[in-house]
């Protein structure tokens, strides 16, 4: 099982930069963390992966969700093998694959501007149990917020009304951030 990166702070600068750069565009931006009860996640398409497929157990997984219009979501995942960034519909359908075939995962979408206030890190889940680093950390200074110094857990829980954002199942996932194109045609009649 693959774990220990710095995804949740990678997405937090993401956020930070949208802030900064594209101010009007945070309000569309979503941190989205996706785990389970058992933190086991399986994911297809991704760097860390093997095999045919790039298949990867994660604990948990963090990618930045841009929506700017409801049949036009995009989502920047740093350890996906799709196209940076990669249109919504085939991102899910490459990465998450099926609830029914494994222990089902849960979304928790974070409103950017909620991700930039309240997540923290200290980045405990970096070191071995005797304090070493399982790898190097990221050069700047760990994300703190003025009253908590560690709030990665809530973001990782997906007990709905626990945690900041909202919890979704895959399907529900699906509904909320892909409309697909409207496919009715008017025929004119002559």
């Amino acid at each position: 099982m693959a774990t220990v990166d710095d995804y949740e702070e990678n997405v937090w600068k993401l956020c930070e930069q949208v802030k900064r750069t594209h101010p009007a565009e945070l309000s569309r931006s979503y941190a989205v963390f996706v785990s389970n009860e058992r933190r086991t996640v399986p994911l297809w398409r991704q760097k860390a992966g093997r095999g045919d497929e790039k298949l990867v157990i994660w604990d948990y997984h963090v990618f930045y969700m841009h929506n700017p219009s409801p049949n036009r979501c995009l989502v920047f995942d740093l350890d996906t093998t799709l196209p940076f960034p990669t249109y919504f519909h085939k991102y899910v359908t490459e990465t998450f694959r099926s609830d029914y075939a494994v222990t089902p995962e849960h979304h928790r979408v974070i409103p950017a501007e909620k991700y930039l206030a309240e997540f923290s890190s200290d980045r405990r889940h970096m070191r071995r149990p005797d304090g070493s680093w399982i790898k190097p950390p990221p050069s700047y200074a760990p994300i703190q917020t003025s009253t908590n110094t560690h709030s990665l857990d809530d973001f990782i829980c997906m007990k709905p009304g626990k945690g900041p954002g909202s919890v979704y199942d895959l399907l529900h996932f699906v509904q909320q951030f892909y409309k697909p194109p409207d496919r009715n045609i008017t025929k004119t009649q002559n």
